[in-house]
């Protein structure tokens, strides 16, 4: 109805999400040639610097071809969060829209998505004072002790939470000293989203055909050198691999081959593993995603042609 032509107008913004290597990329960049507009990648591994073959970071070429956003802006040994992405994403929609042209918000962190759908949930940053207080106790009772005393006062963030998982339970402690509220409870309450945007979601039809291509993909990046970029890493100073940016799928796997721990051949099947998991929770996700329009990537024509339309009636609100 008119609603709906109205709301359609009203879109800021594009966002196109897929699991890894289901041909977002590509889509983005044939659309690209045909609209004006700039990506915006929604990635938490391209973010870092020095880390483009396990990532499957878009060519120079590529990166030329079209204006990208948020590609290699902080080194390996330095965070970013969902709240840092959702601030810098709302600040490029509004200026790539004072250039006329149209957003392309895509990758594939549902985390990130979520958190521009939605909003942030109110968690309050980390206070040092709190951090350390916590980290003292940390190293004097140990951690079974400090997931004991989270299991007390957030039993539900204590369920869903390994035994083992130091950096979460202690959040979560922390959380709780600042504000006297379990994170479960915080993480619940519901922001306001940030940006109206017009979700699309690449759902590959065949979950076999998507399997072969991240092994494909996955030996792929070993022939292109992916040891050799781990390798380097591992040599700068600060680098861990417990760093967040060690947690990209296939990193820490290398990480391991590397130090000694496993065989060549469990590395590369670790490595495929870990990707597949990583797609099997992003399709999960993106299906359980209210208002979002899912396109089959294998009728790319069809794809391309939907996201056209889109673009078009965003460009034309920015021309009016």
């Amino acid at each position: 109805g008119l609603g709906d032509v109205y709301k359609r107008q009203e879109s800021q913004a594009i966002l196109l999400l897929g699991p890894t290597a289901s041909g977002k990329t590509a889509l983005a960049l044939r659309l690209a040639e045909e609209i004006p507009s700039e990506i915006i990648s929604i990635d938490s591994a391209l973010v870092y610097r020095h880390m483009d073959i396990g990532t499957a970071k878009p060519t120079k070429e590529e990166m030329a071809a079209v204006p990208h956003h948020l590609i290699n802006i902080i080194e390996p040994t330095e965070c970013y969060s969902a709240a840092d992405f959702a601030q810098d994403c709302v600040r490029l929609v509004e200026e790539i829209r004072n250039r006329g042209k149209v957003p392309l918000i895509v990758g594939g962190t549902m985390l990130y998505a979520k958190a521009v759908r939605e909003g942030l949930s109110p968690l309050p940053a980390t206070d040092p004072a709190v951090r350390e207080k916590i980290g003292e106790e940390l190293s004097a009772k140990g951690l079974p002790a400090l997931y004991e005393r989270l299991r007390a006062v957030d039993s539900k963030t204590a369920d869903r939470l390994a035994p083992a998982d130091t950096q979460r339970i202690t959040r979560a402690l922390e959380v709780f000293e600042m504000t006297g509220k379990p994170i479960s409870e915080l993480t619940a309450q519901k922001g306001e989203p940030l940006l109206r945007l017009s979700s699309y979601a690449l759902l590959p039809p065949d979950r076999a055909v998507l399997h072969a291509r991240i092994a494909e993909r996955f030996k792929l990046m070993i022939k292109n050198g992916f040891l050799e970029e781990v390798k380097r890493l591992m040599a700068m100073p600060g680098m861990h691999d417990y760093l967040p940016s060690m947690r990209s799928v296939g990193y820490r796997q290398a990480w391991n081959y590397l130090s000694g721990l496993t065989t060549f051949d469990a590395f590369k099947e670790a490595g495929i593993a870990a990707t597949r998991q990583l797609a099997k929770r992003q399709i999960t996700w993106m299906r359980s995603m209210q208002e979002t329009i899912l396109l089959n990537p294998d009728e790319k024509d069809l794809s391309l042609d939907t996201l056209k339309k889109e673009a078009e009636q965003i460009l034309s609100g920015l021309q009016n």
